[in-house]
């Protein structure tokens, strides 16, 4: 009887074992999604004069509707520079901006809608090395909402921590039932 015991437990553990495998070879494709592969201005650049806009390429396309993207202009003081909506052209999204002004970090926060209809946000930075004649937008003229992340309000998606949570919950469930059926025989 112990010997039935024993296999039926090592068949268990093998069940869940290929279960946990197989989860995770299905959520690795899921799990990747647009990736930011260059940008102009260049990421930590420096430039002498304020460029036109910002562009932001991604290795897939960026999928185009009103409000779906937004890519964020602000200095140190959180002014914004954004002149208008982001405008998606394939693979790229870019902004207009307003004469930049002081001299100093401008960062660009961008979230996207990629093409399988997930978000994906990060930063880039650069720098203004002259003192522009620009002036940034005031609350009445500013073109842009602030950037939500995953998970917050305003914010499209799944957060990951919901995925792993209901890995797991399958995970449980397959290990009672293997273990269920392993007693019955």
């Amino acid at each position: 009887m112990a010997g039935r015991s024993e296999r039926g437990v090592k068949r268990a553990l093998i069940t869940v074992v290929l279960a946990g495998l197989t989860l995770l070879g299905l959520a690795t494709p899921a799990l990747a999604h647009d990736s930011l592969v260059g940008s102009t201005p260049a990421d930590k650049s420096t430039v002498d004069a304020s460029p036109p806009a910002i562009e932001l390429r991604f290795d897939e396309p960026v999928q185009q509707g009103a409000e779906l993207n937004t890519v964020v202009v602000t200095d140190a003081q959180r002014n914004h520079w954004e002149a208008g909506p982001a405008v998606v052209k394939g693979n790229a999204v870019a902004v207009p901006l307003r004469p930049l002004g002081a001299p100093g970090v401008y960062t660009v926060d961008y979230r996207i809608v990629s093409a399988d209809g997930h978000p994906g946000d990060g930063s880039i930075t650069f720098t203004l090395s002259k003192t522009g004649n620009g002036a940034p937008a005031t609350a009445t003229n500013a073109q842009q909402p602030a950037v939500a992340t995953p998970g917050e309000p305003g914010g499209k998606g799944l957060p990951v921590w919901a995925w792993i949570l209901g890995a797991a919950v399958l995970l449980g469930i397959g290990l009672t039932l293997a273990l269920r059926i392993g007693k019955k025989r």
